[in-house]
């Protein structure tokens, strides 16, 4: 219970730059001494047991209406997304039993779909998130360009493994010989290198898709070693290699949750109390405990982008595909795949560079450490959208249609170009405005910060967010005027840099 909790908060916190809210459910069942066959019959049999438990709340029949007590009073829109044990099989029959029920839109009733979906794998979109969050810190708290200078890297997950295997793909086509992959620990044991593992064999297990104790020995350094778990000594090796090994930079991109916790975080610090590694970037879900968090920062001063940042990539792009769902025939969307998973991980990078930035500016700006900021900054956008959900209700729908360009400028190119001029016929009304909402949220705090969000009276706070949407049409109609002026265009681009910083803002009057 308190490991899904745990995942359903982080979710809750992740989940801040699109439409949907964030959850997690987990189907406990009874496989002792079952075969593998009886296993694999009980875990897809609760996987439509699940299914059917949850369209019975949200399509509306006469059996639903007479049988489910609805404390919500509303129409709910819910969608799954596949996690551990989950088979492309099961979603393919979830799709299928959601039109079979008569939920509205069966195709984005579950993201991840074997041919109209996008593999979070396959296109490696929670490690492009990743990836720029530690980008980010490597230059704010190290000082380091890891596009001209060297870096180390640890990482916990395997060449097999989703997040880790993509990371180190994108390390290795970001910086090149600049990364030096000085430990990976999987299930199977580790590989360590000081000088770096070979990035060609590492490429090999990743294509592959094997395990790191594949990792041939023949390409190590002379301090180089490989561990494996069938003995006692590799199992130590393993279970202590992110905390034994010194680097710039730990990347957690795979392991147990509360791997490193308030009873043995100091594990991960040296001798003479320095931490092992300066900087945590938290791929992996829970890796780090909230207590441990905080210990390491206030004795080590260990700076951890927290997981509800740093991988926050799969969320979105399941979002993208959901609404592509609604948006598009199924095989609208197989001809328009490749252009549309390609501007999908832009705005990957694009959210996670926002954030990223903010991040770091309030952290540095107002101090605290970063995991709290994190949390703020989730809070923050999460307390404006509910905010703009509930103004939304009482705008007519003309007035709701003015903000309408919010919610396609936030969708990939190529899907609002392909659908946007059907979208109030294909999309439900409550998708769209918590879209609106979500986007126009998010986009004014990374602007303008949490500081500012706060300041604002709560009841307030939906008309300031709506205001701020027509002071910025103005500012775009001064910066359009602007480019007739005849002056330097040195000039113009400083006053077109003043007004992209505060112009709406300081139009706003609000401070």
């Amino acid at each position: 219970y308190d490991e899904c909790y745990g995942l359903a908060f982080a979710q809750q916190l992740k989940n801040k730059d699109i439409p949907e809210g964030g959850s997690k459910a987990v189907n406990l069942i009874n496989v002792h001494g079952l075969s593998d066959v009886g296993k694999n019959f009980v875990m897809r049999k609760s996987v439509k047991a699940f299914t059917d438990t949850i369209l019975d709340l949200v399509v509306d029949t006469e059996e639903t209406r007479e049988k489910v007590v609805d404390y919500l009073g509303k129409k709910e829109i819910l969608y799954l997304g596949p996690d551990e044990q989950v088979t492309p099989g099961d979603i393919n029959w979830i799709i299928r039993r959601a039109e079979y029920r008569g939920y509205d839109t069966p195709a984005a009733f579950m993201s991840s779909k074997p041919r109209a979906g996008i593999n979070h794998k396959e296109f490696g979109v929670t490690s492009e998130g990743v990836n720029v969050y530690l980008d980010v810190a490597i230059r704010h708290v190290l000082g380091i360009d890891p596009t001209k200078q060297s870096f180390t890297v640890k990482m916990t997950g395997g060449p097999d493994g989703d997040v880790a295997g993509n990371e180190i793909k994108i390390l290795i086509r970001e910086y090149g010989e600049n990364v030096k992959i000085v430990g990976i620990a999987d299930h199977s044991g580790c590989a360590e290198d000081p000088n770096g593992l070979d990035h060609e064999e590492l490429l090999r297990l990743v294509n592959s898709e094997m395990s790191i104790s594949n990792f041939d020995k023949s390409k190590l350094g002379a301090d180089g070693a490989v561990h494996h778990v069938n003995t006692e000594e590799g199992v130590k090796a393993r279970n202590s290699m992110h905390n034994r090994l010194e680097a710039d930079a730990f990347v957690p991109a795979g392991g147990r949750p509360n791997t490193i916790d308030i009873h043995n975080y100091k594990h991960f610090l040296r001798d003479d109390g320095s931490p092992s590694s300066p900087l945590i970037i938290e791929g992996a879900n829970l890796f780090v405990t909230n207590e441990a968090r905080q210990a390491l920062f206030d004795e080590a001063n260990v700076i951890i982008v927290k997981d509800s940042s740093a991988n926050k990539g799969g969320v979105i792009t399941s979002s993208y595909e959901i609404c592509a769902a609604m948006m598009l025939t199924e095989e609208e969307f197989f001809q328009n795949k490749a252009a549309i998973v390609q501007e999908v991980l832009s705005k990957v990078r694009d959210l996670a560079k926002m954030e990223a930035t903010l991040l770091f500016r309030e952290f540095e700006n107002y101090g605290g450490s970063l995991p709290l900021v994190s949390q703020v900054i989730s809070n923050t956008i999460n307390v404006a959208t509910d905010a703009l959900s509930v103004a939304l209700d009482n705008l007519s729908k003309e007035d709701r249609a003015e903000l309408l360009p919010l919610f396609r400028d936030h969708l990939p190119k190529t899907l609002a170009a392909l659908s946007f001029d059907n979208v109030n016929e294909r999309v439900p009304d409550q998708y769209i405005k918590n879209a609106i909402a979500s986007c126009l949220a998010s986009k004014l705090v990374y602007k303008e910060g949490t500081k500012f969000i706060e300041a604002q009276p709560k009841e307030k706070l939906a008309n300031i967010a709506l205001q701020y949407v027509l002071k910025e049409k103005e500012v775009a109609m001064l910066k359009e005027a602007l480019a007739s002026v005849n002056m330097p265009q040195q000039e113009k681009d400083s006053i077109i840099k003043l007004l992209d910083a505060g112009g709406a803002r300081t139009a706003l009057g609000k401070f």
